[in-house]
C-alpha cells in the first residue's frame, strides 16, 4: 500500500482557545505547530489562519506569513483553506490562495453545517477550481456529502481538475454525511481511478475513523480543527500528540509514514503551470 499521508489541520475556523487552551492562534504559533506536527509525521499542514483577536480570517497577509515561514523551516506542504468560515463571501475566502501555497481545499456543494449553510453553489465552485488551476495550485477535494462526488466528476470532465484527484471525506459535520465507515466504504468504491483520498473523522470519530482509513489503504487527517481531545474528557497537549498517534497506529499496521517529498509524488504536485 502506499505510504501514509497525515495531514494536520491545526486551527480551524471554529474552535476557540477557551475550549481546547493549546490551540496555536498567532501566526508564531501556528508556524511553531506546523514544524512539530512535521516532526511528529505530518507531511500536509492544512492552513486557517486568526487575527489578532483571535478570529478567523482570511487575511492574504496573514497567510502569506504563515506559509513563508514553515517553508522557511522545513519542507512539509502547505494547504491553505478556501473555505474559511460559513459566513465569509466567496471574495473573502479565495484572499487565502494569494500566498502560491502547494495546495488549496475546494468544496464542491452546499451542506448545512451545524445552524449555518456552508454555501458553494456551482457557479462558484467552477470559479475556485478556475482560480486553483490558473494559479497552478492542485485542490484536495473537500467531501462533506456523497453528491459533491458526482460535482467532483463534473468538474473532472470539464477539465477543471485533473488525475491524480486528492479527496478528503469530511464525516461528522452535524448535517453533513455521518461518521458511518459504511458510507466511507460507499465512497471510496465510487472514486476514479489513480485517486488519492483521506478521511477527516469530526469529534470522537476522529481516531476510529483515521484507523479505518489506513486499514483500507488511504490516508488520515487529524488536529484541533475537528478535534480537541486525545481521549474521552481529556484534551490532547498539541496537534502534534495527534499526529503521532495516527502515526504509531499506521507503522502498527506496516504503513510506512509518507515524507514530504513521497507525499508531493503521489499527489503529483506542479502539475498544473501557473498562467498568473
Amino acid at each position: 500500500m502506499q505510504p501514509v499521508m497525515i495531514t494536520a489541520a491545526m486551527v480551524g475556523a471554529e474552535v476557540t482557545r477557551a475550549e481546547q487552551p493549546n490551540l496555536p492562534v498567532t501566526p508564531q504559533e501556528i508556524i511553531a505547530a506546523a514544524v512539530e506536527c512535521y516532526e511528529a509525521g505530518a507531511s500536509i499542514i492544512h492552513i486557517h489562519v486568526r487575527d489578532a483577536q483571535g478570529n478567523a480570517t482570511q487575511d492574504g497577509q496573514l497567510f502569506r506569513e504563515v506559509v513563508e515561514g514553515i517553508r522557511a523551516r522545513c519542507d512539509v506542504i502547505t494547504q491553505v483553506s478556501t473555505g474559511g468560515a460559513v459566513w465569509m463571501s466567496a471574495e473573502e475566502r479565495l484572499q487565502s490562495i494569494e500566498c502560491q501555497p502547494d495546495m488549496a481545499t475546494l468544496t464542491t456543494g452546499t451542506v448545512n453545517f451545524g445552524n449555518g449553510i456552508f454555501m458553494n453553489n456551482r457557479g462558484l465552485v467552477e470559479t475556485f477550481a478556475r482560480r486553483l488551476r490558473e494559479s497552478g495550485i492542485v485542490p484536495e477535494i473537500e467531501i462533506f456529502d456523497v453528491g459533491m462526488l458526482d460535482e467532483a466528476m463534473r468538474l473532472h470532465k470539464m477539465g477543471l481538475i485533473t488525475d491524480p484527484v486528492q479527496f478528503d471525506f469530511v464525516m461528522g459535520v452535524p448535517g453533513g454525511l455521518g461518521a458511518n465507515p459504511a458510507h466511507l466504504a460507499h465512497m471510496v468504491g465510487c472514486l476514479p481511478p489513480h485517486s488519492t483520498w483521506s478521511v477527516a473523522g469530526i469529534g470522537r470519530h476522529q481516531l476510529t475513523l483515521a484507523t479505518i482509513a489506513l486499514a483500507m489503504g488511504g490516508h488520515a487527517r487529524v488536529g484541533f480543527e475537528d478535534n480537541i481531545y486525545y481521549r474521552k474528557g481529556q484534551l490532547a497537549q498539541s496537534n502534534a500528540q495527534l499526529v503521532a498517534r495516527i502515526a504509531r497506529i499506521a507503522r502498527e499496521l506496516d504503513r510506512p509514514i509518507a515524507t514530504p517529498a513521497q507525499a508531493r509524488n503521489l499527489l503529483q504536485l506542479g502539475r498544473y503551470p501557473s498562467t498568473m
